[in-house]
């Protein structure tokens, strides 16, 4: 244990006012591996997801060249990309009861990642989404050529993040608004049947307005933090705000808070973590970087919140914090357990015949909605 003391002032060397201490800081006994526990799951789903990519380019391409005689199985996996598809598929099991044929592990998948959100923070966008792995990876690339990341003012960092909550609304307007036959028609439509080539399509013939719109993206996420996350993204904006449900939050012990204020500087979304004694913001995504940076004992932590006894001891938060490696293991579980459930089930693969399939894939390009 070390006690630091700060200099005193002008007044208070006058003796108008006692001299400020800071509070003692007892040093974490166990360096903290958070991040590295993060950093094995980005990379194990970012693994997982460059699989499933290969596999479904393999599986387009046995339609366009051997008219589909391969053995290559479609990789229901893909349907995770297509997260509209998973909503409309999840209002239409709400209304119908029944599991849509056609991508249903969009669905499977919309849900897992929402009921992550529920147990443990936004944690979708910090430990499994790609998107949001690569856009971490590139501010944190401009922090270390650069030296620093730049932040909006506040006058125009309200406005730009009002966006994603204007796309989610306009996304969820149009599929609530829709009736069960209109569901039920799109979602059995050649469009709806097709939707995952037709999303690889634009990227394997990219014209030169979507090569630009990605590059000025990239170059903007590397000098902004998360600037698609924070600005535009609407699947992790209906993360963010399922995850008020959680009763998983980071908490600050001010106690053990020196009041150093490194937890502040660390946060992506830029959180006043060192003013709060809980996070309550949609934004927290649950990465763990300011409980990664704090040098306090049990200061900082995420937590599930404190029991209501009379003991001050065993009430304290701390005693009920979460380490990376239940963090990783309730990912885990959810993600596995409603998959592995929807394979058992029969609701995983997309029923459609290769017949049906040997007439749409080569022909995805033309086919409108």
């Amino acid at each position: 244990m070390s006690t630091l003391t700060a200099q005193p002032t002008k007044a208070e060397s006058a003796g108008n006012v006692p001299a400020r201490q800071k509070k003692a800081l007892v040093r974490r006994a166990q360096p903290d591996r958070s991040q590295q526990i993060r950093r094995a799951v980005q990379f194990a789903f970012l693994l997982l997801n460059a699989v499933i990519g290969a596999q479904f380019v393999l599986w387009v391409r046995s339609f366009e060249i051997a008219g589909g005689s391969t053995s290559i199985e479609r990789p229901a996996g893909v349907d995770g990309w297509l997260p509209i598809a998973g909503l409309m598929n999840l209002r239409y099991f709400l209304v119908t009861r029944k599991v849509p044929e056609i991508h249903p592990s969009a669905m499977v998948l919309l849900c897992a990642f929402l009921l992550t959100s529920v147990l443990v923070k936004k944690s979708f966008c910090s430990w499994l989404c790609p998107v949001g792995t690569f856009s971490e990876y590139l501010w944190k690339l401009g922090r270390k050529v650069y030296k620093r990341n730049f932040t909006a003012p506040v006058w125009l960092d309200l406005p730009l993040r009002s966006l994603k909550y204007i796309l989610l609304a306009f996304f969820v307007f149009i599929v609530f608004t829709m009736s069960q036959q209109q569901l039920g028609e799109f979602l059995m439509s050649p469009f709806s049947i097709v939707a995952d080539v037709k999303m690889l399509n634009f990227f394997r013939y990219i014209g030169t307005v979507g090569i630009a719109v990605i590059a000025i993206l990239v170059f903007l996420s590397i000098f902004i933090q998360n600037f698609w996350c924070r600005f535009l993204c609407p699947y992790g904006t209906l993360m963010g705000l399922v995850s008020v449900l959680s009763p998983v939050k980071i908490r600050r012990d001010q106690q053990a808070c020196i009041d150093c204020g490194k937890c502040n500087k660390a946060c992506p979304p830029h959180l006043p973590v060192d003013r709060l004694v809980q996070i309550r913001s949609v934004e927290c995504t649950g990465c763990m970087e300011c409980v990664a940076v704090c040098p306090a004992e049990n200061a900082l932590q995420l937590s599930l919140p404190p029991r209501r006894q009379p003991d001050a001891v065993t009430a304290r938060w701390r005693l009920r914090a979460l380490n990376p490696q239940a963090i990783a293991a309730i990912i885990a579980l959810v993600f596995l357990g409603l998959v592995g459930a929807a394979r058992l089930s029969g609701h995983w693969q997309t029923n459609i015949s290769r017949e049906v399939y040997m007439q749409l894939v080569p022909n995805a390009e033309n086919i409108d909605h």
